[in-house]
């Protein structure tokens, strides 16, 4: 990562109406999934396809890789598309980073690149406008970096992007996006044309900071982006224009509401050494089954999901802990609900001296080729994390299996 690199209604209704209106909305059907939780303090997440039901190793051939992201390939059945930040060595240029991708599937329980070669994605380095914004030893040290660095692919509503770090033209160091069929000839198109054809600096509203990462993008019910800068300890986002310029910031909208809400379900934080940061990108899920003939999406029952973490660094050691954040997907995009307690990969490990795998999640995307950015809660996802800055892994789930045992907002 780029840090280690250098809550009156129920006064007049009685109470079952209160929980049908807040379980199933004023509209479409609501199911929230209860789950079997096996930990205390956890809720554990369990494989769908490995044996042991613990999450799977991503290869990426004869390279090193970490902090993959996973895509199904738009063709090939068993088949997906995979990325992530090439670890550095000693070979590589001072200051020079890479994402690599391949195309990859499953054999012996890793999903692995069909070819022992990966690619190293064309994305041109950028350089720093005004050298005054990394002031600071460290900061300066920004100044030589060429290269992307922890990259997120994901589908929007139509296609796939990627975003990532990189210098900048407006602070030390910020998030750019890029149409993905622009970098990868993998049978999707070629890219090149609407939005974000070429690499796009996102910008923020005021204030900045000189290292900005983290964010994503989501994408309301009408199709419009937004880029999505903080989740504490005030949501920041705005609407995001094909330019990547925004307009002003929309979180004062919901933030009272927004703040009792992630006050409640979020670890109280010491004055240092924890923070509370964005993980993944974001997926558009509607809270019932595909499976189920009375399951209809509309804005009631359908929501932004995006993984957010708990970071703590002790003794020389990082640990992360990620919670799904779901808000509406209709102005003012209020938070609906968080997860009561952190998600708990299966096969993450505890250590001698009570510490753990510093597992850092990534990335979210749909199993099922053709879902793009929209699924419902039988549908199947890839979680994508790195492990000790040096591995990728991934654990394929359900949608339910993520949002079980949410704490709604309505309740604080």
């Amino acid at each position: 990562m780029l840090v280690r690199d250098i809550k009156r209604l129920a006064l007049f209704v009685g109470p079952l109406v209160l929980l049908l209106l807040i379980t199933y909305g004023f509209g479409g059907k609501i199911e929230l999934p209860a789950g079997e939780d096996s930990d205390a303090t956890h809720h554990e997440l369990f494989s769908l396809s490995t044996k042991d039901r613990k999450y799977f190793p991503v290869k990426f051939g004869n390279e090193s890789a970490f902090n993959p992201n996973i895509l199904p390939h738009p063709k090939h059945d068993g088949t997906y598309v995979v990325v992530g930040q090439k670890s550095s060595t000693d070979s590589d240029p001072n200051g020079v980073f890479f994402e690599v991708a391949c195309e990859a599937a499953f054999k012996h329980g890793v999903l692995q690149c069909v070819d022992e070669a990966p690619i190293r994605l064309p994305i041109a380095p950028t350089t720093t406008s005004d050298a005054d914004k990394c002031k600071g030893d460290l900061l300066t040290l920004l100044l030589m970096n060429q290269g992307p660095h922890d990259a997120r692919v994901l589908y929007g509503p139509e296609k796939p992007y990627i975003i990532y770090g990189s210098n900048s033209a407006h602070t030390c160091f910020g998030m750019w996006i890029q149409d993905f069929n622009a970098l990868a000839d993998w049978g999707a198109g070629k890219g090149g044309k609407g939005d974000f054809a070429e690499a796009t600096e996102l910008q923020r509203p005021a204030p900045w900071s000189a290292v900005e990462k983290n964010w994503f993008v989501f994408w309301d019910k009408d199709g419009q982006a937004y880029a999505h800068y903080d989740a504490v300890p005030s949501r920041s986002f705005a609407k995001l224009r094909r330019n990547g310029s925004v307009g002003p910031n929309l979180g004062p909208f919901a933030a009272e509401q927004d703040e009792k809400c992630l006050t409640r379900y979020l670890p109280r934080l010491p004055p240092k050494n924890e923070d509370i940061h964005q993980a993944t990108n974001s997926l558009r899920i509607t809270m019932c089954k595909r499976s189920d003939k009375d399951c209809k999406a509309d804005e009631t029952n359908t929501f932004i999901v995006a993984v957010i973490q708990h970071k703590t660094w002790y003794n020389f050691h990082g640990e992360y802990e990620p919670y799904a954040m779901v808000f509406r997907e209709r102005s003012p995009f209020e938070v609906y609900a968080i997860s009561k307690k952190p998600l708990w990969i299966y096969g993450r490990q505890r250590r001698a001296d009570n510490t753990t795998d510093m597992v850092y999640v990534a990335g979210m995307n749909w199993k099922e080729k053709g879902l793009n950015y929209h699924g419902y809660l039988d549908d199947e996802l890839f979680l994508t994390f790195g492990v000790d800055d040096k591995r990728a892994g991934a654990i394929d789930i359900l949608a339910s299996d993520l949002l079980t045992d949410l704490g709604l907002c309505s309740d604080v």
